[in-house]
């Protein structure tokens, strides 16, 4: 019997007693594509529940309990903000944080004051998990988090903060910017690039020599490919055919990654 046929009950008894995690997101998976009020009834009890496993199983349900519009929308938000200024155990306040993310399309300024106080919490899966629930929120209280995130020892959560503020919303203001020209210098690539593709978000033509100097460096990935249409680049048109051409004989070369540069080049010389 496939797991779509076996019922809640048995569901939530394997979620509950399994003592392994190797299915756990396949049974949350499951229960999730079965918005009903009696899924919904058992996993308010488990988040009110004593045992932090069963906190955890309800919130993780919750988080995405049926497509959008969500039957259950407004009652899981209220829940999740009832218990996130009580929660003790890192492990169930990750998921939770995590869960917000998924729903914060209409977070108020007092949930969102709430979440902003995780920021200076030791754990970094905490603080990653913050930056999760703030993402693509155009609020002020919610980009100055991110912003000081986007400067946190951990890379991850530099990285993804730097994406929140650099991609995820259209806000510009000269602390955004700020912020995303210290991260053109950072050690890590993947956040610096992020940082450079949110500068061509705002059309900060300055941006222009570090792409340039990123592709004599050698960097020729998806990210910068986004910042050089972005900021219509035509006059890096020669370095890219150069790279064009000497990459295609390259037998290890991502076919994928070859047309993606082929597309470019095409955009730019239109």
């Amino acid at each position: 019997m496939s797991r779509k046929e076996w019922t809640d009950d048995k569901l939530f008894f394997r979620l509950l007693n399994n003592k392994s995690d190797k299915t756990y997101w396949d049974n949350v998976s499951e229960l999730r594509s079965r918005p009903k009020k009696s899924v919904f009834e058992k996993c308010k009890d488990l988040v009110n529940s004593d045992i932090p496993k069963e906190r955890m199983i309800g919130i993780d349900i919750l988080a995405q309990l049926g497509i959008s519009p969500r039957p259950f929308f407004n009652e899981t938000i209220e829940l999740y903000f009832d218990i996130v200024e009580k929660e003790m155990d890192n492990n169930v306040l990750k998921s939770l944080l995590y869960a917000i993310g998924h729903n914060n399309d209409s977070l108020n300024q007092e949930q969102i004051e709430k979440l902003i106080a995780f920021k200076t919490f030791e754990d970094k899966e905490i603080r990653q998990g913050l930056v999760s629930s703030l993402l693509g929120l155009d609020n002020n209280l919610a980009i100055d988090t991110l912003i000081e995130l986007s400067d946190d020892k951990l890379t991850s959560i530099r990285n993804w903060a730097t994406f929140g503020i650099g991609s995820q919303i259209e806000t510009d203001n000269e602390k955004i910017r700020k912020a995303l020209w210290n991260r053109t210098s950072d050690k890590n690539q993947d956040t610096k690039l992020e940082a450079i593709v949110g500068l061509a978000n705002r059309n900060d033509i300055k941006v222009k020599e570090i792409i340039k100097q990123e592709l004599i460096n050698g960097e020729f990935g998806t990210l910068l490919f986004e910042a050089i249409e972005l900021l219509d680049c035509v006059e890096l048109i020669p370095l890219l055919k150069d790279n064009l051409n000497s990459s295609k004989s390259d037998s290890n070369i991502n076919p994928e990654w070859l047309k993606d540069l082929e597309i470019l080049i095409d955009k730019l010389e239109k």
